[in-house]
C-alpha cells in the first residue's frame, strides 16, 4: 500500500517512509492510496481473539511493507499487562444501548498512550527501512496527554530524541508535572507563552524551516512528529474501534452487522477521524458524534460547513480539548472531495490567511450524513461529572463528561435509539481539583494535586492510578519556557 499528501495526490511512499516523515514537505498530512475493507465475516473471526491478535491483523492492512514478524513484534512490546493491566481496552457497560470504551489504563493514564505505546516500536522498525541510517528527532506540540505519553513511549528508545512543547498556562497541573518529571536521557520539554494552536503551529513551521532542516541533516539526524499528523499514530487508533465492536460481539450486546454509534471528545480531530476511518473500512458505524467544548469550531462547522478560527479562544476544564485548529480535518476533507488535493490546499490556505474557510453544499451534506456536532461549556461538563457518578455510578473526567453531556443532547434531539459507546479518554485522577469541584467538594483551584487525588478517590472510593500517586515523589527536571517565535532557537539548542 501507497501513501499520498492531502496537499499532493501525486505522492506515492510506502507506511515506513510515511512514519519517518511524519508530514510532507509541502505540509500536506500522509493518507493511504485505498482503505483496506474489512468484513463481517473477518469481524466475526478477530472477535475471538485478543487485542494484540486483532492489532497485529488491522496493521496488517494499512503496513505492507512490514513484514508479519516485525508487526507482531511491536504490538507484543506495546500492549503488555505490565503497561495496560489484563484488559487493554475496558468496555463497561453502563445501561441498556449505552457503553464506556475506557482508554486510558496505560501508563501515562490517557487514550493517548493506546498509540504512543506503540508508535516508537514502529518508527524504529521504519528508520531501519526507509531512515538511511540516521536517527531521528520528534518534535511534538501537545495540549496536554499527547506530550507525556510520546515522552514515556520515546525514552531512552534507540535512535531518537524527543522535544515536547506545550502552552505554559493550557494544561492541568498533572499534566504539567507529569511532563516537568519525566525520566530519560534522550527527552527535553519546554513550555510555550501562548495556546496549544500557538504551539502545534510553531511545530509545522519547524518541519519546514530550511536552517533548521538541514542543521538536523549535517547532524545524521531526520525530524519526525508523534502528534496525530503522523500517520504512525494514526493508524493504532483504528483498531481500538474495532477491537471495541467485536467486544460488544462477542458478549452477545450486539448482532453481526448491527450498527454503532461512537461519542468521541474531541479537540484535533484525530480520535474521531480513527473512528471514521474505521467505517471507511466497512466497520458498522451509524453516527459519530463529535464533542467540543467551549472551543466548539467543530461544532460549528459540523453544523454550517464554515471552519472559523476567528472567535474567542477559552481555557477550559478539559483543557486537553482547547483548539481552535484541528489538523486532522484536513485528512477528512481531502477524502470527502474525492481527494482533491487542489481544493485542500485552497482551504488550508484561507485558514492560514484569512482565519476561515467554508465547503461546498455537496461536502457539508456528506460530512453530516456521517458526523454530529454537539459541545458544552465548564457548567454541563461539571453537572454531567455529578450526574452520571450519581445516577450511574461511573466517575469520569472532564474530557468523558464532555461526550456524555453530548450525547444527551444528541438523544434528545433526534430519539436515535441506536446503541452507542462513549469513549473515556482519560483517568478522572489526572483532573482531579475539577472532578472533586464538580462532586460539590469546594476545593481549591490552586490546591495541592495529590492532596486533591487523595480527596476524590476518598470521596468515590475509586482508586487512583499508582503511575500518578507516585508523581509526588519524582524531581522536576523541566523548568524552561519560550514565546512561540523562540521554539526554533529551543529545537537549534537541543540538537547542539
Amino acid at each position: 500500500m501507497f501513501y499520498r499528501s492531502t496537499r499532493n495526490k501525486d505522492t506515492a511512499i510506502k507506511s515506513a517512509e510515511a512514519i519517518v516523515k511524519g508530514i510532507s514537505q509541502e505540509g500536506g498530512l500522509f493518507v493511504p492510496y485505498e482503505f483496506p475493507v474489512i468484513s463481517l465475516d473477518e469481524i466475526s473471526k478477530l472477535a475471538d481473539m485478543d487485542y494484540n491478535e486483532r492489532a497485529a491483523f488491522v496493521l496488517s492492512k494499512f503496513l505492507t511493507d512490514f513484514t508479519p514478524e516485525e508487526i507482531e513484534e511491536c504490538v507484543n512490546k506495546a500492549y503488555t499487562s505490565e503497561k495496560f493491566g489484563e484488559n487493554i481496552t475496558p468496555l463497561l457497560k453502563l445501561c441498556s444501548g449505552e457503553y464506556v470504551l475506557e482508554l486510558w489504563h496505560g501508563p501515562t493514564c490517557a487514550f493517548k498512550d493506546m498509540a504512543l505505546q506503540l508508535l516508537p516500536h514502529l518508527l524504529t522498525v521504519s528508520m531501519k527501512k526507509a531512515g538511511d541510517g540516521k536517527t531521528v528527532f520528534i518534535l511534538v506540540a501537545t495540549s496536554g496527554d499527547t506530550g507525556k505519553a510520546a515522552l514515556e513511549g520515546f525514552k531512552d528508545v534507540d535512535g531518537t530524541s524527543i522535544l515536547v512543547f506545550y502552552p505554559e498556562s493550557g494544561v492541568s497541573p498533572m499534566q504539567k508535572l507529569q511532563m516537568n518529571t519525566q525520566q530519560g536521557d534522550n527527552v527535553a520539554v519546554c513550555g510555550v507563552k501562548g495556546n496549544f494552536d500557538d504551539a502545534q503551529s510553531g511545530v509545522k513551521s519547524i518541519f519546514t524551516n530550511p536552517e533548521i532542516v538541514n542543521e538536523l541533516a549535517e547532524k545524521g539526524m531526520v525530524f519526525s512528529s508523534a502528534n496525530s499528523i503522523n500517520w504512525g499514530r494514526l493508524v493504532p487508533q483504528v483498531v481500538y474501534y474495532i477491537s471495541c465492536y467485536c467486544d460488544l460481539l462477542k458478549s452477545g450486546e450486539i448482532i453481526k452487522g448491527e450498527p454503532i454509534n461512537f461519542v468521541v471528545p474531541t479537540g484535533n480531530f484525530g480520535n474521531i477521524l480513527a473512528a471514521y476511518y474505521a467505517r471507511r473500512m466497512g466497520l458498522p458505524i451509524a453516527k459519530l458524534i463529535c464533542a467540543s467544548n467551549s472551543n466548539n469550531i467543530l461544532t460549528d462547522f459540523i453544523n454550517t460547513g464554515r471552519y472559523d478560527r476567528n472567535r474567542p479562544f477559552f481555557t477550559t476544564i478539559s483543557p486537553s480539548m482547547d483548539i481552535l485548529i484541528s489538523s486532522n480535518l484536513e485528512r477528512l476533507l481531502f477524502d470527502l472531495t474525492g481527494c482533491d488535493d487542489q481544493k485542500v490546499q485552497d482551504m488550508m490556505k484561507k485558514l492560514s490567511g484569512l482565519g476561515y474557510y467554508e465547503v461546498d453544499e455537496p461536502l457539508h451534506k456528506a460530512i453530516c450524513e456521517v458526523f454530529y456536532g454537539g459541545y458544552c461549556d465548564d457548567e454541563g461538563t461539571k453537572r454531567a461529572i455529578s450526574r452520571y457518578f450519581k445516577e450511574k455510578g461511573y466517575l469520569c473526567d472532564t474530557h468523558t463528561a464532555v461526550a456524555f453531556d453530548v450525547y444527551e443532547q444528541y438523544k434528545a434531539k433526534t430519539g436515535d435509539k441506536t446503541k452507542s459507546v462513549i469513549v473515556s479518554t482519560a483517568s478522572p485522577f489526572k483532573f482531579a481539583t475539577s472532578v472533586l469541584n464538580a462532586l460539590g467538594t469546594d476545593f481549591p483551584e490552586d490546591g495541592d494535586e495529590f492532596e486533591a487525588v487523595d480527596a476524590l478517590s476518598s470521596a468515590t472510593g475509586c482508586e487512583a492510578p499508582e503511575s500518578l500517586r507516585t508523581l509526588r515523589d519524582k524531581p522536576v527536571r523541566f523548568r524552561n519556557s519560550c514565546s512561540v517565535g523562540k521554539m526554533g532557537d529551543v529545537v537549534l539548542a537541543t540538537i547542539r
